[in-house]
């Protein structure tokens, strides 16, 4: 909260951050600053006069992921390897069994919760046990994941960016996620003066250009 009121006392008339880990003390700031803009990344609802949120709806990418790997796979067991059972992890997990289970409905999946945002060590063992066990294409949720379809031989899917320089033979697409889109909006609204608090997580939809696949 210090970094954030010294941005506030400094002039800058749009703040952009992340709230995941902060929820609390992003919106106490935003309220001792009703004349700045806050535009943060959160799981809950935009703040009244001035704190929007956003947030990664690239669901409608990792649903196309998900029918590119049903067709793919040979084995007809897909995995995933993704940080922890939360509403914006699992949307996307679920949107890419969805995609698989579209063009084959015998589909089988396996999927692991590492309980970790960023642990590589750990999402390559979980990815590992997957493989070994007949997946033969892998959501690559986190990092660490593709160094394991790397290692084994079996193809797998990035997320977030494009992540294909990890293992060109190996990664096949993926969810991108653009935040340009919302970003834009923001300092359009702000330009204007009449940023509002609102969900700004249509932006980060393939309809706006906040994502799509990976080529």
């Amino acid at each position: 909260s210090r970094v954030m009121r010294e941005y506030a006392q400094g002039g800058y008339e749009l703040v952009l951050g992340d709230a995941f880990a902060a929820e609390r003390e992003s919106r106490r700031t935003a309220k001792q600053f009703p004349k700045t803009a806050w535009l943060f990344g959160s799981g809950a609802g935009p703040a009244e006069p001035n704190f929007g949120v956003f947030d990664n709806w690239i669901h409608e990418p990792a649903y196309l992921s998900g029918l590119i790997a049903g067709k793919m796979s040979k084995s007809g067991t897909i995995g995933a390897v993704a940080a922890m059972g939360i509403p914006e992890v699992n949307r996307l997990v679920n949107a890419f069994f969805a995609g698989a289970r579209e063009v084959n409905p015998n589909i089988k999946k396996k999927v692991a919760f590492i309980g970790s945002f960023f642990d590589p060590p750990k999402a390559k063992e979980a990815a590992v046990a997957q493989i070994d066990a007949g997946v033969d294409v892998i959501y690559a949720e986190r990092f660490g994941v593709i160094e394991a379809a790397v290692d084994k031989k079996i193809l797998a899917i990035s997320n977030m960016s494009d992540q294909s320089s990890l293992g060109p033979d190996t990664v096949i697409t993926g969810p991108v996620w653009d935040m340009y889109p919302t970003v834009e909006q923001a300092i359009k609204l702000v330009r204007a003066g009449v940023f509002t608090a609102q969900d700004y997580g249509d932006f980060s939809r393939m309809a706006k250009g906040g994502s799509h696949l990976a080529p």
